[in-house]
């Protein structure tokens, strides 16, 4: 593995820790598109001297998909549901912080007693993978607002992702555009909803949904 490629990994823990840190719905959106902008990037830099013009057309669809069209959507959400921030998540944002590091920690840990396919293979990618995996499960679980459990789903999604470009020998396109494709009509859908909540309970709030009674 070469040294850019360690430079964007090491890059990917930027943004999972502004989503377990900040209430700002805004700055987690942004994080979002710096991720899907450096998620974009591994493929070629995976492949190094064997990237072909498939690869490079599909880094430049993630890069486009992932990093401006995914939080251009998310962004209009935001807006139509006129939610700014989380203000009182299930687990406070220092705690999610916590949370998170003690997660990298344990993907370090999960990484090093797990027997990998190539020996020569990095196990940092895997590691940033299960990283990733985690924080996406702690905004699942943790945040109120729906905008930031879609961001949670996408995260999960993104740590698949760099475990599946770590073990993977090859990258089919119609493979991974499958893949942009579960992930469009994932956010797509979570969107009408979000809309749609929004409209009828003036919020989108889900623990505040609990209390609906028949």
């Amino acid at each position: 593995m070469n040294n850019a490629m360690e430079l964007v990994l090491v890059l990917l823990i930027l943004p999972s820790l502004v989503f377990l840190g900040s209430s700002r719905l805004t700055a987690c959106i942004r994080a979002l598109s710096l991720q899907g902008i450096l998620l974009g990037l591994l493929p070629v830099l995976r492949l190094e001297t064997h990237v072909t013009i498939r690869v490079i057309l599909l880094a430049l669809a993630m890069i486009v998909f992932k990093g401006f069209i995914l939080p251009r959507l998310l962004d209009r959400a935001m807006l139509k549901a006129d939610v700014r921030r989380e203000v009182e998540p299930f687990i406070g944002f220092s705690a999610s912080l916590l949370a998170g590091i003690a997660c990298l920690g344990i993907s370090f840990y999960l990484t090093s007693r797990l027997p990998l396919p190539d020996r020569t293979l990095s196990s940092l990618p895997i590691t940033i993978g299960f990283f990733n995996i985690f924080v996406g499960l702690i905004l699942l679980v943790s945040r109120k607002i729906a905008l930031n459990q879609v961001i949670g789903y996408l995260v999960l999604e993104s740590g698949i992702f760099i475990v599946g470009v770590a073990l993977a020998l090859e990258m089919p396109v119609l493979l991974e555009l499958g893949i942009l494709l579960d992930v469009f009509v994932a956010v797509f859908v979570m969107g009408i909803i979000i809309f749609h909540i929004s409209r009828t309970f003036d919020h989108i709030d889900v623990d505040q949904l609990s209390s609906i009674k028949e």
